[in-house]
């Protein structure tokens, strides 16, 4: 059997519970929420206070190179329940809940099969559909009273703990003065990060009101520290400390503007420590105390886990085993992905080595600072967005208002917060072209199935998978479709004339994509091809048609564009509805929808992506505010 332990069978009777239980490692998880490791004191960061981490971190493992699968929480808080990449079990857009096959497990499920008690305290935000039965199937307990303390005497547990305390609700959304009672005044005076305490990241400008928004970042943390400190001496006082093996990471990169949601470095990187008791300390290959540049994904961690009670590992689940004795060779690439967070549309996919991120826009007509209502609310991208308008923002301020470069390459070693995009330079040229050759080979052999249109996955849920549909190659050509979508993004004539010959192909999704890459164009070279977007306004399959009525919109302000993106943006189909909103609200001329968008707004039954939409098109008009009470 693989792994460490097994529960073991001797003359055909199972070895008594206390045996058995007296051989297996207790397994603590402590998730954090929306932080970089950029943040973290251990990481270097001498203006942090998270004093507890760094202890922890100091006597375990630090990994370096940790990263979440995707950016944002319900994406990769699937794949790190399932250990499934988002694209191929079509989990990847936020909070979507699309089917999943059934022998597609929770993976604490296997660990219970091993006399595990598991218990999980408390967020779930799995983004499959029936969650709760999932949930059930998985846990003992899920609850926010949920802890090893429910378990039999001696029952080895593994305990998942949530604090939300470094959440984007508490670094930026939530109103300041919410701030103050639930994060800083719960600090002690002598705890607290001033404003004037920490060196800005060039990402952001330096200016008072930019560093009353970014202190907040800082004291959710110590907040975050203090509460991992009360649950570790928890676990001392009840006589467990020397006999757990000890987690911390982040859910995925920080919750502010160009982190959480966007594809680069800095919304993938997490902090990561496990930590050994000496008791245990001989199942850590890189020793205690260390420092590990290995990369390491949320994909590893289910079969991670399974492998460590003695448990069979799914054939299913291609992550590799961190610990133990069928421990995984190391790999010299992870494969990362981006999608749709709430009302913000995007696909993004990624490969890194660790110390070079490279990531492939498909969509880089939308900016890294797009429309996304529960980040549009907060008093920062409000800051950020005025500060925009005066004119005061210098060009890598400015660039995450404006639209993406198809490709993005950044050498993180030399430049941590990805100012400068080496894509074009020379001397990288082999580097890109081994990354995007490996990255083009690695989504063929995974077959994305989030090169559909959100819809599509809706539509296959109702009798089967987006997972099983996949493999199907006559119902889903990947490899003739992604010949289309990688185009995507790129300029120039013989792109556009091979796009405009998609246009009209006998595949809806190669159309689609098609659509997608003439968005990205410039105007100007569009414009002679006006007929032949007037035709595809009128294209059957709704994407296509939705992506050329925006287009032709943009080129002319046509009668028949206008009539055609206001009868989507009232589409009874929310995926048809938020597309429409989502081309508009990057359109220059916003006036003749305002009404249609109103109705939307107005609508008591409008799902929260379109309802966020709407008020973030009527936001950027001024017609309502930008505020906490118009989330």
């Amino acid at each position: 059997m693989r792994g460490i332990i097994a529960i073991m069978f001797l003359t055909g009777t199972i070895l008594t519970a206390s045996k058995s239980f007296a051989q297996q490692p207790n397994v603590l998880w402590i998730t954090i929420e929306d932080t970089s490791p950029q943040f973290i004191g251990s990481y270097g960061n001498k203006d942090s206070k998270t004093p507890i981490m760094d202890d922890l971190t100091q006597e375990g493992v630090q990994f370096t190179n940790a990263f979440s699968t995707g950016t944002v929480c319900s994406p990769s808080r699937s794949t790190i329940i399932t250990g499934v990449k988002t694209y191929e079990l079509g989990t990847g857009n936020h909070r979507s809940n699309y089917s999943i096959p059934s022998e597609i497990k929770g993976f604490p499920y296997y660990l219970k099969q091993a006399g595990y008690y598991v218990s999980n305290n408390s967020k779930t935000d799995y983004n499959v559909a029936s969650q709760q039965e999932f949930i059930a199937e998985a846990w003992d307990e899920s609850s926010g009273k949920a802890g090893w303390w429910n378990r039999v005497e001696g029952q080895p547990f593994f305990a998942v703990f949530n604090f939300n305390e470094s959440h984007q609700s508490r670094t930026m959304t939530h109103p300041y003065d919410w701030y103050l009672e639930n994060v800083l005044y719960q600090l002690p005076e002598e705890e607290r990060i001033g404003e004037n305490d920490f060196e800005m990241p060039p990402v952001y400008r330096d200016s008072p009101e930019m560093r009353k928004q970014m202190a907040r970042v800082y004291n959710s943390l110590k907040l975050t520290d203090n509460r991992i400190g009360e649950l570790i001496a928890k676990l001392k006082e009840d006589g467990l400390l020397e006999e757990t093996i000890i987690f911390i990471y982040a859910d995925h990169g920080e919750g502010m503007p160009r982190g959480k949601t966007n594809g680069i470095d800095y919304g993938y990187r997490v902090p990561f420590t496990i930590w050994f008791p000496e008791k245990y300390a001989h199942l850590s290959p890189w020793g205690t105390g260390v420092v590990s540049e290995e990369l390491i994904s949320f994909e590893d961690l289910a079969p991670t886990m399974i492998s460590l009670v003695g448990e069979k590992v799914p054939d299913y689940l291609k992550g590799r085993i961190l610990i133990g004795e069928e421990r995984d060779n190391e790999v010299d690439k992870l494969f990362l992905s981006s999608d749709r967070a709430d009302n913000g549309i995007d696909m993004v996919r990624t490969v890194t080595d660790g110390r070079y991120v490279y990531s492939r826009n498909f969509m880089p007509f939308m900016p890294e600072g797009r429309y996304i209502r529960y980040m549009e609310i907060g008093d920062i991208k409000q800051v950020m967005r005025t500060d925009l308008e005066n004119g005061v923002l210098n060009p890598l301020q400015k660039s995450l208002f404006e639209a993406r470069n198809p490709e993005v390459l950044y050498d993180l070693k030399n430049d941590p917060w990805e100012t400068k995009n080496l894509i074009d330079q020379p001397e990288y040229a082999g580097l890109v072209e081994e990354m995007r050759s490996s990255l083009n080979s690695h989504l063929a052999e995974r077959k994305d199935v989030l090169f559909l249109p959100e819809f599509e996955l809706e539509r296959i849920s109702d009798d089967s998978n987006p997972y099983e549909f996949r493999e199907d190659k006559t119902r889903y050509p990947f490899e003739k479709i992604y010949q289309v979508a990688k185009l995507s993004g790129f300029r120039g004539e013989n792109v556009l004339r091979q796009q405009l010959k998609y246009l009209k192909s006998k595949n809806e999704i190669e159309r689609y994509w098609a659509a997608i890459g003439l968005r990205s164009q410039d105007l100007s070279m569009l414009l002679p091809f006006i007929e032949d977007f007037e035709q595809a306004v009128k294209d059957t399959y709704p994407p296509v048609s939705i992506t050329a009525a925006a287009i032709l919109y943009d080129l002319n302000q046509s009668q028949q564009a206008i009539e055609k993106l206001n009868e989507f943006v009232l589409s009874k189909n929310a995926h048809f509805s938020l597309m429409a909103i989502n081309y508009l609200l990057y359109s220059e001329k916003k006036e003749p929808f305002i009404e249609s968008v109103k109705k939307v707004y107005e609508s008591e039954s409008a799902e929260y992506t379109i309802s966020a939409a709407s008020k973030d098109f009527l936001g950027s008009l001024g017609l309502i505010p930008n505020n906490f009470e118009y989330r």
